[in-house]
């Protein structure tokens, strides 16, 4: 063993943080987080007893089987975002129409806690972009290149569809 390879003196905790880092980092995990945490208290607060002293105060209502279906619905997006990343945009509309969904239908959204994630978790699913991998960037450098998109800005410059000055007249672009 060299004293450079750190592979097998590292503890198991921070080799499953390093891992989970990377499966953190291939997904949408905020959106999910914040979906299944909106839709707990929407699919809670209608089945919770309250107890002040000798006094229960019961929130259920009488779309309390809506709001189990909207909350149950909510953290299967969740999850879906997680584990099926590729249809994050469809699971991110569904979210939002959920939470919207559940003002009226599950006690003002779980009062107003469910509806906010549940809202923040559909839009940065629909916000959120897979990165692109850098392996290729070193390389690119090393002959000289520049790496794809770090180029100068081309010399003719376009403004919707129309040729600017720069570009020599207002041609039409083709």
């Amino acid at each position: 063993m060299s004293p450079e390879s750190t592979g097998q003196n590292e503890h198991y905790l921070t080799v499953y943080r390093r891992g989970f880092r990377t499966w953190r980092g291939n997904r949408p995990f905020w959106a999910g987080l914040f979906t299944i945490l909106g839709g707990v208290p929407i699919a809670y607060f209608p089945y919770a007893n309250m107890h002040l002293g000798n006094m229960t105060i019961a929130m259920s209502t009488t779309a309390g089987a809506g709001s189990l279906i909207i909350g149950v619905l909510l953290v299967t997006l969740g999850l879906t975002m997680w584990f099926h990343h590729i249809v994050r945009v469809f699971a991110g509309v569904a979210a939002i129409l959920l939470a919207l969904i559940s003002i009226p239908v599950a006690n003002i959204g779980g009062f107003i806690i469910g509806f906010l994630f549940s809202l923040l978790g559909g839009a940065l699913s629909i916000a959120w972009a897979p990165g692109e991998a850098e392996e290729d960037v070193p390389e690119a450098r090393e002959h000289g290149q520049e790496p794809h998109g770090t180029a100068e800005a081309p010399r003719k410059q376009r403004l919707f569809g129309v040729a600017t000055e720069a570009d020599g007249g207002g041609h039409r672009a083709g």
